[in-house]
């Protein structure tokens, strides 16, 4: 019996269509399709068993958890071969064993009734050992050398867009921090003779390039997390920010060191606040969370979210602290806390 709701091929169509965005952009146009393709293929493969399955009766949750996991690492994987330099001709084998091999624990894992985050974190096991193992293969059979198996060993693109998207995050936040306090700072602050145009090429505008620079990251941004934020700012601004984020050529209007510069100056203006962060300090306030979302309800908020930010808050949920950079933590922490 079908899945009640579950459109597998509009899922799979539109997964693929939002990881166009997310593929590098040193990428030729064969591996942006193999790697849309890859993604697209697996998915609607993994919906369509799901949706037919009769046996293990899956709901709509599920099966759509089930499916964005294996879209999820498909690109991942797919975006780490190409950089190995593993010939092509190996890239279909390989992603065939990692998409089976999700395939398969993620449905067991699921039906056992495994909490989120040990579903997870198995997939996230099984996915690497599968990985590892076919470069391994590979160069048993003579057909990769060690340094090509070392090289493509080291690939995770997982765990370098996560700390992108991070770093563009913290630095967002930091800017929002900035700005509301700037006006306050500015009333306490003594008087310093104003600086000649020639002098400051920032001079009169400043505030106008640092709403048009935050424009500028938050068009890396995704949607709900740039509103977050933007909900924090003075209406006007926040309007400003906006109208800035619809202008598609706004990279082309801004002199590059002008925008530097703004980053520069609101990194330097705000206090490092970080030095305090200790792991207890992080958990109890991603725990007191808990509070106010059950577990169903905080998969969802996590949906979109990585897997290893999945992971790290559902470890957190259990009093333990995934090893993983005070700063990234709590911006993480953080996002969890503003979803409430």
């Amino acid at each position: 019996m079908a899945i009640e709701g579950f459109d597998y091929k509009g899922f799979a169509q539109n997964l693929a269509q939002q990881s166009l965005e997310l593929i590098p952009k040193d990428f030729n146009d064969n591996q942006r399709n193999y790697v849309a393709n890859t993604l697209l293929n697996f998915s609607t493969i993994a919906g369509q068993a799901l949706n037919d399955d009769t046996q293990l009766n899956f709901n709509l949750d599920q099966a759509m958890m089930i499916t964005q996991i294996i879209a999820e690492w498909s690109f991942h994987k797919s975006v780490d071969l190409i950089r190995s330099g593993i010939p092509q001709q190996y890239w279909d084998p390989i992603m065939q064993k990692i998409a089976f091999t999700i395939f398969e624990i993620a449905k067991n894992a699921y039906h056992q009734g495994l909490p989120q985050d040990q579903c997870l974190q198995l997939i996230e096991h099984h996915v690497k050992k599968t990985y590892l193992d076919c470069i391994a293969e590979l160069k048993d059979k003579n057909l990769i050398d060690e340094g090509l198996m070392e090289k493509a060993a080291s690939q995770s693109n997982i765990d370098a867009m996560m700390q992108e998207q991070m770093q563009a995050q913290q630095e967002a936040q930091q800017a929002q921090a900035q700005m509301s306090e700037g006006p306050q700072q500015a009333e306490h602050s003594p008087q310093k003779a104003p600086s000649s145009p020639a002098q400051d090429p920032l001079s009169g505008d400043s505030k106008v390039f640092k709403l048009a620079t935050l424009a500028l990251l938050f068009q890396k941004m995704k949607q709900e997390k740039v509103q977050t934020i933007l909900n924090k700012f003075n209406p006007d601004d926040a309007n400003s920010v906006i109208k800035f984020m619809g202008m598609p050529d706004l990279g082309e209007k801004i002199d590059p060191s002008i925008t530097m510069r703004c980053l520069e100056e609101i990194k330097t203006s705000i206090p490092t606040a970080h030095q305090d962060l200790t792991p207890s300090k992080i958990v109890n306030k991603i725990q007191n969370v808990s509070q106010y979302l059950d577990k169903s309800q905080l998969e969802r908020v996590l949906r979109a979210e990585r897997v290893k930010v999945k992971r790290f808050v559902f470890t957190a949920l259990e009093g333990e602290y995934l090893e993983m950079p005070p700063k990234v933590a709590n911006i993480i922490a953080t996002h969890i806390e503003d979803s409430v």
